[in-house]
């Protein structure tokens, strides 16, 4: 997780008028752990850059391809980003990736300008898991996967998949969903999330407080726990 990506948040969660406080609020965690985020002072898990991301409508394009600071206080505007032409071929050494806590890598796939999926090369370290708090997350658009080598776990609200080299999966996103590396080599696969950055793009950049109620599902962690509850059975 670079300090450009953490300004690029803060930028973003500033022009929407959002609060540290409000924004950690929304998403279950402490405010001191969002400004260590901004400032790059720590790492992320999976489940909290999404939620970050999701709520503050930034794709992975836009996390993933920010240039660097201009004038060392704000990153370059997201539209200037994408106004840079993505070439049909991308080479592996252009791959801009994203280190985050408890051992997980993410790699930019090529990717169009625009397009409806964020296609990602995932590596899971041995003991890795997409939240240390082992919280279950959910985010807009639908998750495809294909597992190249080593064995990761799934739990996709009550079920659990242990998933190896060849296998693939499938589902909508909002399902609450957790991935766990329990073997001792690194698991790593191809991912595409399709029409997440259709469905947060779609959000107003300073939501009110109803429109954030609404949109709950697609933005926030918190509730996935109650969501889970209230999927029990009497």
């Amino acid at each position: 997780m670079t300090s450009e990506v953490g300004a690029l948040l803060r930028h973003a969660r500033v022009k929407r008028g959002i609060s540290l406080r409000s924004l950690a609020g929304e998403i279950g965690v402490s405010p001191s752990l969002i400004s260590q985020v901004e400032t790059g002072k720590t790492q992320p898990s999976v489940s909290t850059l999404y939620a970050i991301s999701n709520f503050l409508g930034l794709s992975m394009d836009d996390l993933l391809n920010n240039d660097p600071l201009s004038d060392g206080s704000e990153p370059t505007s997201a539209e200037a980003n994408r106004a840079h032409a993505h070439p049909p071929v991308q080479r592996a050494s252009d791959n801009a990736t994203l280190e985050m806590d408890n051992g997980v890598r993410w790699e930019q796939l090529a990717t169009g300008s625009g397009g409806p999926g964020e296609p990602l090369l995932v590596t899971y370290s041995p003991g890795a898991s997409s939240s240390i708090e082992g919280k279950f997350m959910r985010h807009a658009g639908f998750e495809y996967a294909y597992i190249i080598e080593g064995e990761l776990t799934l739990q996709l609200e009550f079920d659990t998949y242990v998933l190896q080299a060849g296998d693939s999966l499938q589902f909508d996103a909002l399902r609450p969903h957790m991935y766990t590396n329990h073997s001792s080599q690194a698991a790593r696969g191809v991912w595409n999330v399709v029409g997440r950055r259709q469905q947060i793009q779609s959000l107003p950049d300073a939501p009110a407080k109803a429109a954030r109620k609404g949109r709950r599902g697609l933005t926030s962690a918190v509730d996935v726990l109650q969501a889970m509850q209230d999927g029990q059975p009497d």
